[in-house]
């Protein structure tokens, strides 16, 4: 019962920090803090056996959020630092699911191509506007997110399943919310995404919840 009450704040909890971010309010730092938090008890609750590896990738995903919301370059490089830790957490979740045999080579070198070949070049535009001190984090940031989603993809093919599906959508997600984040930070044209915030955060909060969700599926 107590894994159902988590995740319905962990809802509640979303709804109101998305409604904060649809309006562009400062209000939403308050509730950010407690989102990966929610949603790490909602996990610690559901699963028979913890992976550690998860609750690392989750605790390093709440560490960066909290370090993103100071506004200034050093705690934004704080923050993906904590987030990169947290792909890497990620990884190491997926690789023991991994059946290389199973894995379809003509799919994943392909998809392969089309995420680090997406990494480099939304790295490429928005350049100019990045201090290069930052910059080449960013691009490994960016090729560490793509590389957990090709892990996850890797255990859709080795156990094609409801939860390795639920997953993938999840990683799928989580890589479109960075790429977003770019944009809205460092893009010439400030309002190329649709409703900044909200965007980054809801592909966020979906990819780690549904993350999570596909891990508990799996088992």
């Amino acid at each position: 019962m107590l894994q159902y009450i988590f995740l319905a704040l962990y809802v509640i909890v979303s709804g109101i920090h998305l409604y904060h971010s649809w309006l562009d309010s400062p209000k939403r730092r308050y509730s950010k803090p407690f989102l990966l938090i929610l949603l790490i008890l909602y996990y610690v609750f559901s699963a028979d056996k913890l992976s550690w590896a998860l609750l690392c990738a989750l605790a390093t995903s709440w560490l960066g959020d909290v370090l993103l919301i100071p506004k200034g370059t050093k705690w934004f490089v704080a923050g993906g630092i904590s987030f990169l830790f947290c792909h890497v957490f990620f990884v190491i979740v997926y690789f023991p699911t991994v059946i290389w045999q199973n894995v379809i080579w003509w799919i994943l070198i392909p998809a392969a191509i089309l995420y680090y070949g997406i990494s480099v070049r939304l790295t490429l535009t928005i350049k100019h506007n990045v201090p290069i001190a930052v910059l080449i984090p960013m691009i490994f940031y960016l090729i560490m997110n793509s590389t957990m989603n090709l892990f996850a993809l890797a255990q859709l093919m080795s156990h094609p399943c409801a939860g390795s599906i639920v997953a993938y959508v999840g990683a799928v997600s989580f890589f479109i919310s960075d790429c977003t984040l770019y944009l809205v930070r460092y893009h010439d044209n400030k309002e190329l995404i649709f409703k900044k915030h909200f965007t980054v955060m809801l592909t966020y909060l979906l990819g780690e919840a549904l993350i999570t969700v596909g891990m508990l599926m799996i088992g």
